[in-house]
């Protein structure tokens, strides 16, 4: 694997929505990323944090990852959970 493929971004949520509410802190799902990435020797480009709703349209802090990620700043992003991506 080439060194771009192992450069990855951390994205975490904490919704602000009571109906979507997340049990798992930012803290605690950093603290998870960053040792999945000591332990898979993945770089960590940047870390984003968001605390919005992922049911409301328009998530900036998602939506500049996203830019970064097709100006190849990194292959792809990780987070504790797929639900906080969609």
């Amino acid at each position: 694997m080439n060194n771009q493929t192992r450069k990855f971004f951390i994205y975490t949520r904490k919704s602000t929505d009571t109906e979507d509410r997340q049990v798992r802190s930012i803290s605690d799902q950093l603290a998870e990323l960053k040792e999945l990435a000591v332990k898979e020797q993945i770089e960590v480009v940047d870390i984003f944090v968001e605390k919005q709703t992922a049911k409301a349209p328009g998530r900036p802090v998602f939506n500049e990852m996203l830019l970064r990620i097709e100006a190849n700043e990194a292959s792809g992003n990780f987070s504790v959970a797929s639900r906080q991506i969609g």
